[in-house]
């Protein structure tokens, strides 16, 4: 047999592998796709062998639609992107075909590559900080990526569509900000900036790689509307690559789940959300916890980890994690096939035909909802655990080098009271800069010269003098961080790590080793595992060693700070069914800060939403979220994406405008009254009373309470946003 039979067989296989699958071999993808990326293979060589990161992937993106790509931390996506903008390292191996409009990309140099991105190519990163150069005005970094690809363009065009660019974006006053630098711009301005940039040349592929990822929900509901704003501007075909099932269910019209750096689901948005045919997509939406539903339910942990791809898998590379796996399962990788013929739903899974109308619980092991003794008593009669009278912290605002003297003040938090008890969650929610964390760190420093009264466990701060109290104290109180590498000490061993609280006071050392091994049963980790280092574990794994640490030393209140936002949707179900079952089997009380709502929705029973250092609305957690009364809760949850399309299509959707205002710049009256929906709409006469007049916390029929004037007021219609457009 000649090569080039052996050439022509293989092309003949990778057709006939992609028609089964519903796709296009690269001679003949559809005559309309802008994008048409063919058995795209990425290679990396490390010290441990030859990692193939992306393996075999498959895709289209027609002009004017979105393909979204999900999965978890490592499945490949945004090594896919990279290799597509041509941006991966020298060393890495990159086999396949990526074709725009037609054009073969794979193999161009960088500088035949910089033709195309930026002008037909363009890309919005997941951090516009580090995207940005922090030394070059906004003006300027967007002008550039005008002049690199219009050298003829004269400078007063460049300046005006820079000007129309930043205004199309949705940042006020655009022709004065163009001089500012990106350390002046808020977090979500900056990633406007970037999309700004990106749209510049009217790009025919734009690539956002999680581009709200690190951005408060508001801020990311802003940021989706100028995406969607920029491809309706440009015509553009969108490719969104997120972990977040919530937001491609309202943007994207196809979806690409990937799971070790292959595709194992694709379809349209309603194939994959209404009837998955693998079960790693299925576990993946069973995961998410939703806002909108009130009906409690433990989520669904896929336990395990990805594969390590410098092995070539044998079989079906979610076997090891999946509870369908058989025999059948580990002959060879299944390959992408159509589910029904003529469809573009396929599935890389053996049982995906059996798989139709099929509950996720029924394939998971999901466990049962926790039930706390003290669910069955009534709130007034447990104990408080926590209580917070009247508390503040303000920071000065200085001016001056040499004598400085105080233009300002920074109410952090002012005056808040709350209280915690027994068996119960209680959840702190708003936007960044609004007080969350500096409440928790006034109650974790209890100090007696503070301003206001903190008692933990009746002791209050005010008799705190000593170190024997403050060290009483302690043992009621212990907190998990959100960042459980940087919470971890990187020298000690998981033993080390959960022993040091209980050394502190004085334990011996038997009982000391007792506890640690009823604390890695008790979190589910294995008792082998306490010998070693904090980097060899996971970071779901490493979350779990955080709360068996604050755990040690028996806790009442345990303060949990953005427990589960660095994690995957999978982890993270598992930490949220790990915290529900320790407070249930514990008695133990929680107070958490969170920005993601439908997490906070799943776990707490009450909750407070916190604006510019004051709680603006309290209460039991459904009547909040089920009949929000204050303007900013209402905005916060319309801004929360639900993992199911035809909801998000038709939701209404409050696009605050701006961001916080400034501490010199206070308002008199009402601290919301400049991005209010309800005060926009109000008649001038209505309005005076919001920006003369502070509201304060008022009691309806139920324990909820809301600080506004006007909780029924209309909402105005500029900053309502409904899409029925798919």
């Amino acid at each position: 047999m000649t090569s080039n039979t052996t050439a022509r067989d293989t092309a003949q296989g990778t057709a006939e592998r992609l028609h089964a699958a519903g796709l296009h071999a690269p001679g003949d993808a559809p005559a309309d796709a802008v994008l048409s990326v063919r058995d795209l293979n990425v290679r990396f060589n490390t010290e441990n062998g030859v990692v193939h990161a992306v393996r075999g992937v498959d895709f289209d993106v027609m002009p004017g639609k979105t393909l979204g790509i999900v999965g978890e931390s490592g499945s490949g996506k945004s090594v896919t992107s990279m290799a597509v903008m041509g941006l991966l390292p020298p060393t890495a191996e990159i086999t396949g075909s990526v074709r725009l409009q037609g054009k073969e990309l794979l193999g161009l140099s960088d500088k035949a590559m910089c033709r195309h991105r930026g002008s037909d190519l363009a890309m919005v990163f997941q951090d516009p900080l580090s995207s940005l150069t922090p030394v070059y005005t906004v003006g300027t970094q967007i002008i550039e990526a005008l002049t690199v690809h219009n050298p003829t363009m004269s400078k007063q065009a460049k300046e005006a569509r820079a000007v129309e660019l930043l205004g199309l974006v949705g940042i006020p006053s655009p022709k004065d900000r163009l001089k500012a630098f990106p350390h002046e711009f808020s977090g979500g301005m900056r990633q406007r900036v970037m999309i700004a940039i990106a749209i510049a040349n009217n790009p025919r592929v734009l690539i956002a790689d999680e581009p709200t990822t690190a951005l408060d929900v508001t801020i990311q509901a802003q940021v989706l509307e100028v995406l969607h704003a920029a491809q309706e501007e440009t015509g553009a075909a969108v490719v969104m690559i997120t972990h977040d099932l919530g937001v491609v269910a309202g943007m994207a019209d196809d979806i690409m789940v990937m799971y070790a750096g292959r595709p194992v689901e694709t379809g349209s948005v309603d194939d994959i959300y209404y009837s998955p045919r693998m079960p790693y997509t299925m576990g993946l939406l069973g995961a998410v916890p939703r806002v909108d539903v009130a009906e409690k339910s433990s989520l669904v942990p896929i336990d395990g980890i990805p594969p390590n791809l410098t092995q070539p898998p044998t079989g079906c590379s979610f076997a090891p994690r999946c509870p369908l796996a058989s025999e059948a399962c580990l002959d060879g990788e299944p390959e992408l096939r159509a589910v029904a013929p003529g469809t573009g739903h396929s599935a890389a899974c053996i049982k995906s035909e059996a798989l139709a109308d099929v509950d996720v619980h029924t394939v998971f092991a999901v466990p049962a909802v926790p039930v706390s003794r003290f669910d069955s008593l009534p709130r007034h009669e447990r104990k408080t655990v926590l209580e917070l009278r009247d508390v503040r912290k303000h920071f000065p605002l200085m001016k001056g080098a040499l004598i400085k003297r105080r233009i300002g003040t920074v109410k952090a938090v002012d005056g808040l009271s709350f209280d915690i008890r027994e068996g119960e969650c209680f959840s702190i929610v708003g936007e960044s800069g609004c007080g969350k964390t500096t409440t928790l760190l006034e109650i974790m420093e209890f100090h007696k010269d503070q301003d206001g009264e903190v008692v933990i466990g009746g002791l209050s701060n005010k008799q705190a003098a000593d170190a024997r109290a403050k060290s009483a104290m302690r043992k009621e109180l212990q907190m998990v961080f959100q960042d459980p590498t940087g919470a971890l000490d990187p020298r000690f061993t998981v033993y080390e790590v959960l022993a040091e609280p209980m050394e502190n006071l004085g334990m011996p050392k038997a009982a000391i080793r007792k506890r640690i091994m009823e604390l890695m049963e008790l979190v589910g980790l294995q008792a082998d595992h306490v010998n070693r280092f904090p980097n060899q574990f996971s970071g779901g794994q490493r979350q779990r060693i955080g709360i068996a640490r604050a755990l040690a030393v028996n806790p009442r209140l345990v303060v949990l700070d953005e427990p589960v936002s660095a994690l995957d949707v999978s982890v993270q179900a598992g930490v949220i069914n790990l915290l529900d079952k320790l407070r249930a089997e514990l008695g133990l009380s929680y107070l958490m800060v969170a920005h993601d709502l439908s997490v906070v929705r799943h776990i707490s029973n009450r909750v407070a939403v916190m604006y510019l250092g004051k709680i603006v609305e309290i209460g039991d957690v459904d009547a909040v979220f089920d009949n929000p009364r204050h303007p900013y809760t209402r905005a916060l949850l319309s801004a929360i994406p639900v993992p199911d399309p035809e909801l998000e299509r038709t939701r209404e959707r409050i696009i605050l405008q701006g961001d916080l205002p400034s501490p010199l710049e206070a308002p008199a009256g009402c601290n919301f009254a400049t991005r209010c929906p309800v005060f926009a709409a109000l008649p001038p006469a209505r309005q005076e009373k919001c920006l003369t007049l502070e509201p304060a916390l008022e009691a309806s029929a139920s324990d909820q309470q809301f600080a506004c004037f006007y909780p029924d007021g209309e909402l105005d219609a500029d900053m309502l946003v409904v899409r029925e457009d798919h």
